[in-house]
Parts: C-alpha cells; structure tokens; sequence
C-alpha cells in the first residue's frame, strides 16, 4: 500500500497534497476494521470460502465484483480471516478506494458444491457459469475466495475463533501476524450465496459446465 504524504517535510512551498491522499486515510481505517470483521460473521451465523494469504500476492484484481451461490457447500480445513485485495495501478474501477477492496477472506482444503453458479454483470447482460447441477458435484482443493457480502446458514465442527491470522493450520493459507481469525476442522453452507472478487483453487472440476450470456444473474 502506498505510504502517507511526509507530515514531517521542511518544504516552504510544499505541493497541494493529491485527492489519493485522502482515499489512503480511509484505506489505513479500513485496514483496522479488518480484526473485527470474522468475529461478526461469526455472530452472524453466516460463513464464507474465502483466502487472501495466497490471493493478494498473486494477481491485482479487476475490481469487478462477481456473484456465487450454490445450494450446499461441504468443506473439510476451514480458516477464515480479514485482509484486502488490490486493484492494479490506474484501474478504471478504483473509483474512490485507492484501489483496494477491503475482503473477509476463507480458505477450505477440500470442498464439496451442489448446484453451482456464478455470474459478472458486464452492464446490460450478465455472463453466466453453472456447473454441478445434476449428479455429479463441483470439487475443488485448496479453494480460496476473497467476498465483501455473504449469506446463508453455516455449521463448524471443532471450530477455533480468536487465532492469529498467522497461526493457522487447517488449510493453506495464513493471514497477517496480529490479525483475527478463526479455523475448523469441517464447514457446511446451505444456500450459499457471496460477492465475490477473486477466486482460486489448486484443483477446480466442474461437471456439466454451461457457459453463456443471460438478462439475469445468479
């Protein structure tokens, strides 16, 4: 994350400081808000698939945010912990974020989805995937997600909450030394639904995959 304008400058005729300087205050204030956003969902009943420890790191997201549901999720090594995903430099979805999109992150080692669709509004249209419909399930190993809204009814088993982020061991994916976060050792969603900016996997098999164009999204 770029640093903060240089408060301490002996400059008589210092440069008007950038609109960017005010989006970066509000980025620091969000970075703080991120040990408290697990513990919500927690209160929330409600959970998510998620991981920034190899997300962030790996490719600047496009700041498009795209829609995930599934009627069942089964995952075995849960981790989930707050982090922040970046925009490359000049992307034209930035808008006032400096860039960054403050995510709750999850990583599962092995999972399980019924019924799975995801679809991006490109304006006007949606583009659509599903796969997993019929008999044969979506599988997925080390499955990361990194989401900013989530919902459906989640159950653990042998959950940990209060971890720090860099400690974790059920997946693999570690946040942030100092950071919250909670693991366990199984997850269940039924009627899983997020927003979501970036995902990854180590294996990805979509039975039945359908591809296309639709007036509606997931």
């Amino acid at each position: 994350m770029a640093s903060s304008p240089d408060l301490s400058s002996t400059d008589p005729n210092p440069a008007p400081e950038p609109a960017g300087g005010v989006r970066r205050g509000r980025v620091r204030y969000r970075r703080a808000a991120v040990l408290a956003v697990p513990a919500t969902l927690v209160a929330a009943g409600l959970a998510i698939l998620t991981a920034e420890g190899a997300l962030g790191v790996q490719f600047a997201i496009s700041g498009m945010p795209f829609t995930v549901t599934a009627t069942e999720l089964n995952g075995t090594g849960f981790e989930q912990f707050g982090g922040l995903d970046n925009m490359a430099d000049g992307s034209p979805n930035a808008g006032d974020t400096g860039g960054q999109v403050l995510v709750v992150t999850s990583a599962i080692k092995s999972a399980t989805l019924t019924k799975l669709c995801q679809s991006v509004d490109l304006g006007g249209t949606n583009l659509l995937i599903k796969a997993g419909q019929g008999r044969t399930k979506v599988t997925a190993t080390d499955l990361t997600t990194d989401s900013t809204e989530l919902s459906g009814n989640a159950s653990f088993d042998h959950i940990e909450i209060g971890n720090d982020a860099s400690t974790l061991n059920k997946a693999n994916a570690r946040g942030p030394i100092g950071v919250f976060s909670q693991q366990a050792d199984t997850v269940h969603i039924a009627n899983l639904r997020q927003t979501n900016y970036a995902t990854t996997a180590g294996v990805f098999k979509l039975p039945g995959l359908k591809l296309g164009f639709s007036d509606s999204g997931c």
